[in-house]
This record gives structure tokens, sequence and C-alpha cells, in this order.
């Protein structure tokens, strides 16, 4: 079974607190055991947005960790992503939740995960199992 990488998970696995890295690096061994592992294209797009993170590092990163970016996002999942951000949005109003804002790129990694039935590996389930409750989620 094919699992999606959030953009946190990876973050995580680069960032210098060993113990933030070392649980990041064994949900990615646990993932790899189960299939494949692959980052839709608003993850790879966020990576790159890391500071000192250039493309060709990133581009380095993926193929030795056997990490795929699938490039193609169909209309069912700029759908899907479009359908659960608004809901959001109200949700957030209306609680005046304190949380950090969430972006459509977090919805379009849910919408992308869901629409083709991977898992989603994630530091922040909470989002995506309100934003997509029938979602298979595995949270670091």
């Amino acid at each position: 079974m094919t699992t999606a990488i959030d953009s946190n998970v990876i973050v995580a696995l680069w960032d210098k607190d060993e113990t933030l890295n070392s649980a990041a690096q064994s949900a990615l061994d646990a993932a790899l055991r189960r299939g494949s592992l692959v980052v839709p294209a608003p993850v790879f797009a966020e990576l790159m947005a890391c500071p000192g993170r250039s493309e060709a590092f990133l581009d380095s990163f993926l193929k030795d960790t056997g990490i795929s970016v699938d490039w193609n996002l169909d209309e069912t999942i700029w759908r899907a992503a479009g359908l659960a951000f608004p809901s959001y949005a109200a949700r957030r109003r209306k609680q005046r939740d304190s949380a950090p804002r969430r972006i459509l790129a977090d919805f379009l990694i849910g919408a992308y995960a869901r629409e083709k039935r991977c898992w989603l590996l994630t530091l922040d389930d909470r989002l995506y199992r309100i934003g997509f409750p029938d979602l298979m989620i595995e949270r670091v």
C-alpha cells in the first residue's frame, strides 16, 4: 500500500531534535515496509520553500530515499480540497481557533491521499481527521 507523506514529516526528519527526527524516521521506515512512499506536488513545493533547501538538494534527497513525487493532481483532488477548505474556515471562525491557520495546500494533501486511497503519514492528524473523516491516517 502506498503512503503519502505530509511536509511536516520530512521537515521533522531534517530537524536537529533527535527525538523528533528519530520518530519521523521510524514512521517512514514502517510505511516503507507497507509499500511505496510518495509526496504529492504541493508537498514538494512546500519542501522547496524550506530555508536552506534547494531544488537540487530536494531532488537528491527524494531519489536517495526512494520517495517519488506525484506531479498530477486530477480534478477530483482539486474538488475535494475545495469542498473541505470552506468547512474548515467556517469551523475556525465559529470556534475562534487559536491553532495555526491552515492553507489550501494542506487540503490538497489530504484530498490527494483520500482520492488515491493512500495512507497519509503526518504529524498533524487533527486537521485531516476532521476534514477527511474517511482518510487512512498514520500519525508520527
